[in-house]
């Protein structure tokens, strides 16, 4: 299966992104194929093969690309590419940069990989969100730094939403849900007898909302990778042990 990529982003000559999948590397049970993950517990040089054989598709420099040692943070970094590179990643969960040929990404197994592109600054953007960097607000705060820094405005810049677990199959505590309903993300809830799920994309559309992010401009793909267990890595369904898709974005 082909990567998946972004209608809204896929029109914009001057970037290149995808979101990739579980299927096309070398990686071994039960990382297999495509992990892109150091940290998980995969052969390295597996990991290094998968990465090499995606700047053939993308068409960058490995030395390049800029990934995070990512902490469910709301820490955000602008990239240097004196100091962050494939061998030195920053320890955040957003990257910006308006760098020509230094791909961002993003690594993940159910939160949400979002990628934000502002066309008029020419600036991009990537972000780590699951549940605790979606409630610290890391997808508004990057957005709004892109803003203070680079002059980007919110009404011209694009959000996508990448594979990540749904409220299908995102089941939470009560304590968890209720906290998400004190920090005014009700919404997001769902309570069926009992039990609860979390849609964690529900509380970054409300942030976006808050924003005044244009609703044309936000591309939710709706894949659930629990659901699409057989094309994505999901923590869940893959019982924690397992590898890391990515979502990359480039300035050409």
């Amino acid at each position: 299966m082909k990567p998946k990529t972004s209608a809204l982003l896929s029109h914009h000559n001057s970037i290149t992104h995808l979101f990739t999948t579980r299927m096309g590397g070398i990686s071994k049970s039960p990382f297999m194929s495509n992990n892109l993950a150091f940290h998980v517990g995969d052969d390295r040089d597996d990991v290094i093969t998968n990465h090499q054989n995606l700047t053939k598709q993308m068409n960058y420099n490995l030395a390049n690309l800029v990934h995070m040692q990512q902490i469910h943070s709301d820490k955000i970094i602008i990239v240097d590419p004196k100091t962050h590179n494939f061998d030195n990643p920053p320890e955040c969960d957003a990257l910006i940069t308006n760098q020509k040929n230094i791909p961002l990404m993003v690594m993940t197994a159910d939160c949400t990989p979002v990628l934000m592109y502002d066309p008029v600054k020419q600036i991009i953007a990537v972000a780590h969100a699951g549940r605790a960097g979606a409630m610290k607000g890391i997808v508004p705060k990057t957005i709004q730094k892109m803003s203070e820094e680079f002059g980007s405005e919110i009404k011209n810049i694009l959000v996508v939403l990448g594979p990540s677990i749904g409220a299908c199959c995102y089941e939470v505590g009560e304590k968890i849900a209720e906290e998400v309903t004190q920090s005014g993300y009700g919404l997001a809830t769902v309570d069926e007898n009992g039990r609860y799920s979390l849609d964690v994309n529900a509380i970054i559309h409300q942030q976006l909302k808050a924003l005044e992010v244009p609703p044309e401009q936000i591309d939710d793909l709706r894949i659930c990778n629990a659901c699409h267990n057989e094309t994505y890595f999901s923590y869940r369904a893959d019982k924690q042990k397992t590898g890391r898709i990515a979502g990359i974005l480039m300035l050409k």
